[in-house]
């Protein structure tokens, strides 16, 4: 294990893509998660121009929401895609320079050349989570009166669960390079995909010309998104009448981490059976 996640991170080393990606994600996700309650409230202001009753300002950096809060923020689409696009040209830069050819010639199995893989994603989910729950601690202890050690551990499930999001979701993507091996039409495709032809098949199986159905919420991606579905803002479940999760349901997550097993056999799969 300690010998794949070498390799990889020589490889990675010295590769200024990867580092200017990841740096740029940490640094939207810094700024988005401490404009989140900014940018609610100016909504919040919006709307209340046209309400006869004006709808009151939220705050989510508190304890216990605060770990629901940031962990729904953090997992947001337009979020999770710039880890993902990292990991697609990790992946599809090895066929297109054939390291992953050398690689084998020089006696790494391409089931180890999968694992390193997987590995490095499990190490970039595990410096995220860290990241975020370090954040989450300074923004809850710096906007909760008076504290206890109960309201800090109420809803920390939230923390395993972003985890679980970030690693399925980047496991998604490493399926996407593998099977088409060309970083641009893998990021297009991917994308394609995530922000369009997803959401587009979620609507159109909950529309009334389909047959009666609950197939949309265990779609892929919106399998992964369920885990952490909503903020824990009461206004969505006061106004909206939104059934707000409490925790992170142990379903969700296997039904994410069951996707994501799957796709991780048809790589093993195609890819002991392709040639490099």
């Amino acid at each position: 294990m300690i010998k794949l996640l070498k390799i990889e991170f020589k490889k990675i080393l010295t590769y200024k893509i990867f580092w200017i990606l990841i740096g740029l994600y940490f640094v939207f996700l810094t700024a988005g998660l401490l404009m989140a309650e900014f940018m609610i409230n100016n909504m919040v202001d919006n709307i209340n121009q046209r309400l006869p009753i004006p709808l009151p300002h939220v705050t989510i950096y508190f304890f216990p929401a605060v770990w629901q809060n940031i962990a729904f923020f953090a997992t947001l689409r337009y979020v999770l895609i710039f880890p993902a696009i990292v990991i697609i040209i990790l992946i599809t830069n090895e066929f297109t320079f054939k390291t992953i050819r050398q690689n084998v010639i020089n006696g790494l199995g391409k089931a180890e050349f999968i694992t390193s893989k997987l590995l490095l994603i499990l190490v970039i989910s595990i410096v995220m989570t860290i990241f975020v729950t370090l954040g989450t601690l300074l923004l809850g202890i710096s906007n909760t009166a008076d504290l206890t050690l109960d309201m800090v551990f109420e809803k920390i499930s939230f923390v395993p669960g972003f985890f679980i999001t970030v690693v399925t979701f980047q496991v998604y993507a490493l399926f996407f390079g593998f099977i088409l091996r060309n970083t641009g039409l893998s990021i297009a495709l991917f994308t394609l995909y995530v922000f369009i032809v997803e959401p587009i098949v979620y609507y159109f199986l909950k529309s009334p010309i389909v047959f009666e159905n609950n197939i949309s919420p265990y779609l892929p991606v919106n399998s992964v998104l369920r885990i952490t579905e909503y903020p824990s803002i009461q206004v969505l479940k006061n106004i909206m009448g939104l059934n707000l999760q409490s925790s992170v349901s142990p379903v969700d997550c296997l039904i994410a981490m069951g996707y994501a097993g799957v796709m991780i056999g048809i790589v093993y799969w195609v890819l002991a059976r392709k040639d490099l």
